[in-house]
């Protein structure tokens, strides 16, 4: 409070009329909070009941502490450090800042009009009003400062814990914990649960610069130094339009997973992964779902290829690989000549001839279990 400190040296209050306004204490802090209700809307309601009664408690403290500055008895650091956890309370109780200033504008005006009707009758020099009028007002814009700085670190503190609060949450949905943990953890963040979560894998620097192109309540971890090789991000969009969200990150290398129930994230996140380590071309999964089912378990897919195509390794390898790929076409176009005639670049006679041999080292060729036996062991190359 050192400004009104200051102004309180240069004016020194006499014990006649620091009592006379001392008396009139009650009256002036009932009028300056009537006035607040009736100014400042945000406080239509909050002054009510038990609040309302709170508030004037610490309006009149306030100013018995303004009275014991005036009169030299006092340095004021108390009212200051009761501004301040002012400002962190109206934080909690959801008010602007703005809201508290214009508190403080009105008070000053009817606090100065009510102290000034009781000091210049109990005797205050005329010309020691004005000395007066500026230690008020130095003493609410020192409340004031004090209640900002308060409203400020509030703030602050709360958007670093609801900070920590989110990311533990993604952290939690990407491991797959419990619908109980997931439910606790949403609470704590004070996050929405959508319908679905979409999970996009993409390097770390551009984790947090594309998150702020998408839903305000899409979740972000930009420090997942083991899930790849490399330093990588994730978000968790929610309710994601899929071809908008592609759009939006044409320019990024990224990975969209599949959209999944919000308790379920952790299953889109897995899939992101898999289909990076697969290909780095991959954008969208939804697209190569085909190469992620076959490369599910890439052991079990190459003992089917092995006991699949067993037959062509008793060949050459280069007939082998010719007849490998005349199957391939022959199934993907279902038996048609002419467009496996097409998709080879050879003529329909070349692709009667080579299937003629297939079917010899193929015998069971039209059951159906043998043919999907042999569409999957193609069909990753087919891919």
């Amino acid at each position: 409070m050192s400004h009104a400190i200051r102004r309180a040296s240069e004016l020194a209050l006499d014990e006649t009329t620091v009592t006379a306004l001392r008396a009139a204490l009650k009256s002036t802090a009932d009028e300056v909070v009537q006035a607040i209700i009736d100014e400042v809307p945000s406080y239509a309601n909050a002054l009510s009941g038990s609040m309302g009664a709170t508030i004037r408690r610490a309006v009149r403290t306030a100013l018995g502490h303004y009275l014991d500055l005036a009169s030299g008895k006092a340095t004021g650091g108390d009212a200051g450090d009761a501004a301040y956890e002012l400002g962190r309370g109206e934080v909690r109780d959801g008010r602007s800042m703005d809201a508290l200033l214009s508190a403080y504008r009105v008070g000053a005006r009817v606090a100065w009009r009510c102290l000034a009707a009781g000091a210049v009758p109990a005797g205050l020099p005329a010309a020691e009003v004005a000395k007066f009028a500026e230690l008020t007002f130095a003493y609410i814009d020192e409340l004031s400062a004090a209640s900002a700085a308060g409203h400020a670190d509030e703030l602050a503190a709360r958007g670093r814990d609801q900070e920590r609060h989110l990311e533990h949450l993604a952290r939690d949905l990407l491991a797959g914990a419990s619908p109980d943990v997931l439910l606790a953890s949403v609470q704590r963040a004070g996050w929405q649960p959508p319908v679905s979560l979409t999970a996009v894998l993409l390097p770390a620097a551009q984790a947090r610069p594309a998150y702020r192109a998408l839903d305000p309540s899409t979740l972000v971890l930009d420090d997942l130094p083991d899930a790849m090789p490399d330093a990588t991000g994730v978000l968790l969009v929610p309710d994601a339009d899929r071809s908008h969200l592609l759009r939006q990150l044409t320019d990024r290398t990224a990975v969209v997973g599949p959209a999944r129930p919000w308790t379920r994230a952790s299953t889109s996140y897995a899939r992101a992964v898999r289909a990076r380590s697969l290909s780095s071309d991959i954008r969208d999964t939804e697209a190569h779902l085909p190469e992620l089912v076959l490369s599910a378990d890439m052991d079990a897919f190459a003992d089917l290829r092995a006991r699949a195509l067993a037959p062509l390794r008793t060949l050459p390898a280069a007939t082998a690989r010719r007849l490998e790929e005349t199957l391939r076409a022959w199934l993907l176009h279902q038996g048609r000549r002419d467009e496996v005639a097409a998709a080879l670049f050879v003529h329909p006679q070349t692709v009667r001839y080579r299937m003629s041999q297939v079917r010899e080292l193929f015998p069971d060729l039209a059951s159906p279990h043998r043919v999907l036996e042999l569409t999957l062991a193609v069909g990753l190359r087919a891919g």
